[in-house]
């Protein structure tokens, strides 16, 4: 299945492929500059944690903007309307404030190189390696979805044949992080960051003045699809049907809770950038300072969608030959000139390859650290992991060029990843939360916590829900369902098996569970970073007042 419709070829020029070659060439060197500083697998896996904490914070908003969740976001934009703001302010936010508060401590403080290897400190192998496998699926997963969706973009817009889409794409992410590791690809997603808003807010802006301003698009979707397409909560009573196929208890707790702690606290393509802070203060100041960037980031990914709507009122319509996918590029075609197209193509590129950096990154990590140099090539000299930790990123982006066309059979690739995320970070976050706060939590819970849930996640969605034995109108709220799931059976089977097993030794525990502490954990901040307006405190709650505030215009 095509995402995007064959109609969108753009009027491409010599400028345009100019600005792209360009960008190119300042990618590959900023790869070559990192290089110099990687000497070892520390330097090359956590940027020998020491980045400033605004180059981490960028980095990780940065990461999590890949053109999946452009593409994705608007087309929920155009399918769902303003519901879609729930993505960021109740399904984003707290969950950013609560990794760089409460947990970034024991990560960062247990000086651990990835997440699953927190689990070998928390429960023990078993835990580990089932964790580390897990994850290691995932982010191929999700780096292919960003690969095929990127050339699917490029083949529709641009005329590209899709495998030279892919290789080309592919080659670049690879060449730059095999070169410079995790500070290239950091430093990458900095300048990408900035691409990318280079390329959303001219759309975005001239796509209002389009469609007569704010005043003419609420007009325009009031008057075709009613006024609850604009509002936040209306319609979400138990019972009451919506667009989102979601009422406010599945939005509070499978989106607000579940699903958005289960990502945003155990995703090791996020985390990572933390970990590669400079000092402790840095790292819990990473996903703080990111928050806010992502609090606005519905204006510049979720209006569009909306515009795109009324420009073509037949988007997503059966018979249209447009789906919602194709929002942006429909605003792309039709409202920017030469130049300026060339920056919104290369946005788009920059965020494919963002995400999927991300993710190659954190699995070359994963993968060298928590399974090959863990179980399989023990007390190598650390010359060996850096060598193959190059060689794993190349496996992992061949390994997402074969998984990417897994994604063909959803028409909506956020529906696809939120699926993903439900299965495998869902379950990971439920054995983090209960271990991290009960000291009472043993070895075997976390191991059958973590599996339990799972397996629960993908029975609801494959039997209960694609098999039609439970009505739940749309993927979204299945997919909101299948957290919910996941996180209860998780929780219930670690309880149970708590109590039947044996737990660690007090000990043992220091600076793993909630109330105990490691030294690195009692580290002052550095020199500045003590500033009152750097504090974690300040900004962590001062994001959440901020998007409970975005809320009100659309709550009435």
């Amino acid at each position: 299945m095509r995402y995007l419709a064959e109609g969108l070829r753009l009027p491409t020029n010599g400028l345009d492929y100019t600005i792209l070659a360009i960008y190119f060439v300042v990618v590959l060197g900023i790869g070559f500059a990192a290089r110099a500083s990687v000497k070892t697998s520390l330097d090359f896996f956590l940027s020998g944690r020491s980045l400033p904490a605004w180059v981490t914070g960028l980095a990780f908003v940065a990461a999590n903007l890949g053109a999946t969740e452009i593409l994705g976001m608007a087309a929920n934009g155009a399918q769902y309307g303003v519901y879609t703001v729930h993505w960021y302010w109740i399904g984003a936010i707290p969950a950013m404030v609560f990794l760089g508060l409460v947990m970034m401590p024991f990560y960062y403080g247990s000086k651990v190189r990835s997440v699953p290897e927190f689990l070998l400190h928390r429960f023990g192998p078993s835990s580990h390696l089932l964790s580390s496998v897990i994850f290691a699926v995932s982010s191929v997963l999700i780096a292919g979805v960003n690969l095929y969706a990127m050339a699917i973009v490029l083949e529709a817009l641009l005329g590209w044949p899709e495998w030279v889409a892919i290789v080309v794409a592919g080659f670049f992410v690879l060449a730059y992080i095999t070169i410079g590791g995790l500070s290239s690809a950091i430093y990458n997603e900095v300048l990408q960051f900035f691409v990318i808003l280079a390329a959303l807010i001219p759309l975005t802006i001239v796509g209002l003045k389009r469609v007569g301003g704010w005043s003419g698009l609420t007009d325009s979707l009031t008057g075709s699809h009613g006024g609850a397409f604009l509002s936040a909560w209306e319609g979400t009573g138990v019972g009451s049907p919506n667009p989102l196929g979601a009422n406010w208890l599945t939005i509070v707790l499978g989106l607000g809770f579940v699903m958005s702690f289960g990502y945003w606290t155990t995703n090791f393509a996020e985390v990572q950038r933390a970990l590669s802070a400079k000092n402790l203060s840095a790292a819990k100041r990473t996903p703080l300072i990111a928050a806010f960037p992502k609090i606005f980031i519905p204006m510049v990914v979720i209006v569009p969608g909306l515009i795109a709507l009324v420009m073509e009122p037949t988007l997503g319509k059966a018979g249209s030959g447009l789906q919602y996918n194709d929002a942006i590029p429909v605003l792309m075609r039709d409202l920017l000139p030469n130049g300026v197209l060339g920056i919104a193509v290369t946005g788009l590129l920059a965020a494919f390859m963002a995400g999927m950096a991300a993710n190659v990154s954190s699995f070359n990590t994963v993968f060298t650290n928590d399974i090959w140099g863990a179980y399989l090539r023990k007390d190598r000299e650390d010359a060996y992991y850096l060598k193959t930790g190059r060689v794993v990123t190349a496996v992992g982006v061949l390994i997402g060029m074969g998984t990417a066309f897994i994604a063909s059979s959803f028409s909506n690739i956020m529906n696809y990843l939120q699926t993903l995320f439900s299965f495998f970070n869902v379950p990971l976050f439920v054995v983090f939360i209960i271990g991290m706060f009960w000291k009472r939590t043993t070895p075997a819970a976390g191991f059958w916590g973590l599996l339990s849930g799972t397996v629960a996640a993908m029975v609801n969605y494959f039997w209960l829900y694609k098999g039609g034995i439970v009505d739940i109108p749309s993927d979204q709220g299945a997919n909101f369902v299948s957290s919910i799931v996941a996180f209860v059976v998780g929780a219930l089977v670690m309880v149970v098996v708590s109590y039947v097993t044996r737990p660690k030794p007090a000990e043992k525990l220091a600076g793993l569970v909630y109330g105990t502490r490691s030294p690195d954990m009692d580290e002052l901040p550095a020199e500045g970073d003590d500033a009152w307006y750097r504090r974690p405190a300040l900004l962590g709650w001062g994001a959440i007042i901020l998007a409970a505030i975005c809320y009100v215009p659309f709550s009435f």
